[in-house]
């Protein structure tokens, strides 16, 4: 493939992306008494079904493949390697936070994963007790005051919000995976990349289709605390709840005024 052809056809994915969102900013029509963080939830739930029914028939069987035939030591090789990627560009938006603690340890985390861990195959900055810090565009983008937004779901991407999705561009332009300009071994680094995500994730899918009553909503509010707390306290999230927790104990019931302790048993 050629260069014009490799940019034609990441511009028309771009363009297609963000044309699927301005359609839906601008022609999807709230639902009746809708939930104000989900209000396109039909449009959703409709992309969230078309994810579900392509993860079923591709990704989850490759994924269920890939672990049963991979040896263990070589998915966490693999698992370090995309690892130590993602922490270059992590190291890049934690600058653009002015993070200095988080900054200083990322860049120690890659310095010595691409050196004494051989190219991020070995995960040694965790063994020396370095930090993992990971950050995205997104990330970003709340930390200096740009609001959330609605929920939004992505074909084939997933779950996302307004915010999230506008800093897409950028977070694809911080992957450096794709800057190779062998389009096979990109593609294929791609692909293995998407199969390793998925095979990490497998036990805890199986659990969601267990526990859940409704996947749907599940995953959403699992997405949106969990972005929430990434963010919490800064100037874009000013009113964020505290992050629920669900090990700790449940609290002492305190005894009324006047009222005689319980009986010790």
């Amino acid at each position: 493939m050629t260069l014009c052809h490799k940019a034609a056809a990441s511009a028309w994915f771009r363009g297609s992306l963000a044309g699927l969102v301005l359609l839906v900013l601008q022609g999807c029509a709230s639902a009746p008494n809708a939930n104000p963080r989900d209000p396109w939830e039909p449009f959703n739930r409709q992309v969230h079904s078309f994810n579900e029914g392509l993860d079923e028939a591709v990704v989850k069987p490759v994924a269920i493949a890939y672990q049963d035939v991979t040896p263990s030591f070589l998915r966490t090789g693999v698992t370090n390697f995309f690892g130590n990627l993602s922490d270059i560009w992590s190291l890049v938006n934690n600058v653009l936070q002015l993070k200095p603690k988080e900054s200083v340890e990322t860049l120690a985390r890659v310095g010595v994963n691409t050196t004494i861990g051989l190219a991020g195959v070995l995960d040694v900055a965790t063994e020396l007790k370095l930090e993992k810090h990971s950050e995205d565009f997104g990330q970003t983008l709340g930390r200096w005051g740009v609001p959330t937004g609605p929920y939004l779901v992505l074909p084939l991407l997933g779950p996302s919000t307004v915010r999230d999705t506008a800093a897409l561009p950028v977070d694809w332009r911080g992957n450096l995976i794709g800057g190779v300009d062998d389009s096979v071994v990109r593609n294929s680094l791609s692909a293995l990349r998407v199969v390793d995500l998925r095979a990490g994730l497998l036990s805890a899918s199986r659990m969601i289709d267990s526990a859940a009553l409704d996947k749907y909503s599940f995953t959403r509010d699992a997405y949106l605390q969990r972005r929430r707390s990434l963010i919490r306290g800064y100037i874009g999230e000013p009113n964020s709840p505290q992050e629920e927790r669900y090990d700790l104990p449940e609290p002492e019931n305190k005894t009324a005024p006047g009222a005689s302790p319980p009986p010790r048993p």
